[in-house]
C-alpha cells in the first residue's frame, strides 16, 4: 500500500513520504520544493536555448562488447522481450563504476530500455549520472528540484493543482505515444526516470523499438523513406516577439525519419504521433497517409513493445532515439505518484544509408532461397547478436 504521506507547507500538497526522504538524503529542502523555472514567452528566446551545436561523445562507444563489468557485479539479468527492455538486479546506478556506466549506455543502446528496481538514488547523484551520459537538459516550462537544475519533477498533483486535472475519457499529458524532446537542435538520448512513489496497481509504461518498427516495414517501403527529413514540433506553444496578436507558436527543427544509432549503428524509425508534422517533399496529403501508417506501425505491433509495471524505488533508463512510449492514466489520480527525471541531449539526428537495420546486422531475417545466418554487416555491439534471437 502507498507510504504515510506528509504535507508540504509551500505547495499546499501532500508529498509522499519515499519522495520526501529522497530529497532529504540528497540535502534538499523538501518544505521549498519544487523550483519553478521562469518560463520564457517568446519563440526566439527558447532558439537561442541550446542554440549552437556541440560534440556528443557517446558513453556506449567506450564500453566492452560483453559488458563484463556490469553483468558481473548483477545478480540477475532478464531480457523481458525479444526486441526490446532488459532488468538488472542487484545493481546501483549511484555506485556504477565509469566503465559500468559505459556498459549500461551500450546495454540501453541495444536493448532500448533498462529497469533497475530498489534504486537508493538522490538528484543530485541522478544528476550526475545524466551528465556523464551527455548535455542535462534543464526544461523551461516544467518544475525542477531545487539547486538541481535538469532534475525535473514528475508529480501528477502539480497538475491537478494548476487546474489541469486529467479524467478517464481524456487522461493527458503522456498518455500518447511520444518522444522526448524532438524539437531540440540535439534531441534527447537516455532518459533516466527514477519513480520513488506509485500506486499500488496500474500505472504501467510502455515502450517500443524504433529499431524493430523500422524492420517491419517492406524493404521497397524503406527505399521511399530512408533520407527522408522530418518536421517536428515542441510540445509547449510561444509567442512571436514581432506578432503576439497571431496566436501560439511553436519550435520547430528539421531531422531525418530514418535515424542511425551511433553505438549499435543500426537504422531506426524516428517518428512519433506527438510532435512529428509533416515529411518535407511530401504534400500534406501524402505527408499524413506515411505518417500515419508509420505511426501504426509503431503503436500497433505488439512484439515490437514492453509494458513494464513499475515498483516504488524503480529507475529507468531508456533511449529517445530509438523508442517511442506511453503511460497508462488507469490508476486515475487516485494514489499518489511521484518521480524525478534527468534527460541527457546527444547527437543531431543523422541517415546513413549504408548501415544496417537491426535484423540485418543480426542475422535474424532469411533472404529469399537462404537461410539465416550471422549476417554481412559489422556492428560495435557484439553482445546484442545475442539477444533477441
Amino acid at each position: 500500500m502507498p507510504a504515510a504521506d506528509v504535507t508540504s507547507p509551500t505547495l499546499g500538497l501532500t508529498l509522499p513520504e519515499r519522495a520526501r526522504d529522497k530529497l532529504i538524503r540528497g540535502g534538499i529542502n523538501p518544505d521549498a520544493y519544487p523550483t519553478r523555472p521562469q518560463k520564457p514567452q517568446f519563440l526566439d528566446e527558447v532558439y537561442k536555448i541550446r542554440g549552437e551545436p556541440w560534440e556528443h561523445n557517446d558513453a556506449g562507444k567506450r564500453a566492452d562488447p560483453e559488458k563484463k563489468a556490469l553483468f558481473g557485479a548483477a545478480t540477475k539479468v532478464t531480457h523481458l522481450t525479444r526486441h526490446i527492455g532488459t532488468e538488472i538486479e542487484g545493481v546501483q546506478l549511484s555506485k556504477l563504476t565509469d566503465q559500468q556506466k559505459d556498459e549500461l549506455a551500450l546495454l540501453i543502446a541495444e536493448r532500448s530500455v533498462v529497469f533497475l528496481r530498489d534504486q537508493d538514488i538522490t538528484p543530485p547523484e541522478q544528476l550526475a549520472l545524466g551528465a556523464y551520459y551527455g548535455v542535462v537538459e534543464v526544461h523551461p516550462q516544467v518544475p525542477q528540484v531545487p539547486g538541481n537544475p535538469g532534475v525535473t519533477v514528475m508529480w501528477p498533483d502539480l497538475a491537478i493543482a494548476e487546474g489541469r486535472k486529467a479524467n478517464f475519457r481524456q487522461p493527458g499529458g503522456a498518455s500518447g505515444w511520444h518522444t522526448d524532446l524532438v524539437h531540440e537542435l540535439q534531441p534527447a538520448g537516455i532518459t533516466h526516470l527514477h519513480n520513488d512513489t506509485v500506486p499500488e496497481y496500474g500505472g504501467d509504461t510502455l515502450w517500443a523499438s524504433g529499431y524493430s518498427a523500422y524492420d517491419k516495414l517492406s524493404p521497397e517501403f524503406r527505399k521511399i523513406i530512408d533520407g527522408k527529413l522530418g518536421v517536428f514540433r515542441s510540445a509547449h506553444p510561444y509567442l512571436d516577439r514581432n506578432s503576439p496578436e497571431s496566436g501560439p507558436k511553436y519550435v520547430e527543427r528539421v531531422h531525418p525519419i530514418v535515424r542511425v544509432h551511433p553505438v549499435t549503428g543500426w537504422k531506426s524509425l524516428f517518428v512519433n504521433r506527438a510532435m512529428t508534422v509533416r515529411i518535407l517533399g511530401f504534400d500534406k496529403a501524402e505527408s499524413d497517409l506515411i505518417l500515419n501508417y508509420l505511426y501504426d506501425v509503431y503503436e500497433r505491433n505488439v512484439d515490437i513493445q514492453t509494458r513494464f509495471k513499475w515498483t516504488p524505488g524503480t529507475s529507468a533508463l531508456w533511449d529517445n532515439r530509438i523508442t517511442i512510449h506511453i503511460a497508462s492514466w488507469d490508476y486515475e489520480g487516485q494514489e499518489p505518484r511521484h518521480g524525478t527525471r534527468v534527460t541527457s541531449l546527444a547527437e543531431k539526428p543523422y541517415f546513413d544509408p549504408n548501415a544496417p537495420s537491426r535484423r540485418e546486422a543480426l542475422g535474424l531475417d532469411i533472404p529469399e532461397g537462404g537461410q539465416a545466418g550471422a549476417g554481412s554487416y559489422n556492428t560495435q555491439a557484439s553482445s546484442g547478436a545475442q539477444i533477441g534471437r
